[in-house]
């Protein structure tokens, strides 16, 4: 392993990430790095599991309440913040741990993938945007045929965020969006990587925790956040309020589903996404897998990690 490898401790929701990353922390002289795409809004605690006071007490935190909710955070953004946080920690001497259960952001920042366009053209994309609303995603998607093939056949009509892109993409840099993520690929990875992944044994019991964690979210304040943040004005087709655990709630709050029922739905989504990040992480072929059966052992999975990252000359 280089000396710009970080340790990455990842897995569905409901796992004990933040933990272990704290218990790794202080045993390794790390700085936690979050890799999650909701924990980077203010305001946004409860409902994003967010570390505690105390927990940021017992080891320090990075990429929590950088942006405002209203904002429309991006991977590329991320990419550009989480890594000069990496490179800091690594010059003062000591380990970033990368914590978090978005993979798309883990796997981004390991990458050091080139986001074309990164300080975008307002201009261009209001442009973009318009001529979407006035022609329609379809003619939008055969007007991308003609320039980028590959990326139309991926995309569907409705998906205006990634047509709009692809066209920006390709007027700011004159390189289709599919040459562009291919050069980016060919790229060396910015990071090496020591990956624990976290989960259950069983999967009902991932999913009993999850069922347990929103009723914990519940009696501690999820509906009078989600209120505190609609009283600030907050829109509620931002992407912010559309993630899981606030969009439900808003709901409720304004009259359009029951309180009882927006709980069931938080529920039911929750182990939906945790679902979609098995099968993401399932791709990580050579990461140590600590799966805990009834109940986490913290410092088993603190032995089992600080062995492994042993062998990988980190420890």
């Amino acid at each position: 392993m280089s000396e710009k490898t970080l340790i990455v401790v990842c897995g569905p929701t409901a796992t004990g990430k933040t933990r272990l990353g704290i218990e790794l922390a202080r045993a390794l002289d790390g700085e936690i790095v979050s890799a999650d795409s909701m924990q980077i809004y203010r305001g946004m605690d409860i409902g994003t599991a967010k570390a505690t006071p105390a927990e940021r007490a017992a080891a320090v935190h990075h990429m929590l309440d950088v942006a405002d909710p209203a904002e429309d955070y991006s991977v590329a953004r991320y990419v550009e913040e989480a890594a000069k946080c990496c490179e800091d920690i690594l010059s003062h001497g000591k380990r970033p741990i990368l914590v978090g259960g978005t993979g798309l952001y883990i796997d981004s920042l390991i990458s050091g993938r080139n986001f074309a366009g990164r300080d975008s053209d307002d201009a261009l994309r209001r442009r973009l945007d318009a001529d979407y609303e006035e022609i329609g995603g379809e003619a939008m998607l055969a007007r991308l045929r003609l320039i980028d093939p590959d990326r139309a056949d991926k995309l569907h009509a409705a998906d205006r965020r990634r047509i709009v892109r692809a066209f920006e993409i390709y007027e700011l840099t004159g390189e289709t969006a599919t040459a562009h993520d291919e050069r980016s690929r060919a790229l060396p990875p910015r990071y090496e990587a020591a990956t624990i992944v976290l989960g259950y044994s069983e999967r009902a019991e991932l999913y009993r925790r999850i069922d347990a964690r929103v009723d914990q979210m519940v009696d501690g304040g999820l509906f009078d956040e989600v209120r505190r943040l609609l009283d600030a004005g907050l829109d509620t087709n931002c992407t912010a309020m559309q993630a899981i655990g606030y969009k439900e709630p808003a709901m409720a709050l304004r009259g359009e589903l029951d309180r009882n029922d927006a709980i069931a739905r938080i529920k039911q989504s929750s182990r939906r996404y945790a679902k979609r990040q098995l099968t993401w992480f399932s791709r990580y072929g050579d990461a140590l897998r600590i799966n805990w059966d009834n109940q986490p052992d913290f410092p088993q999975a603190l032995r089992l990690s600080t062995e492994f990252l042993h062998r990988r000359g980190l420890s």
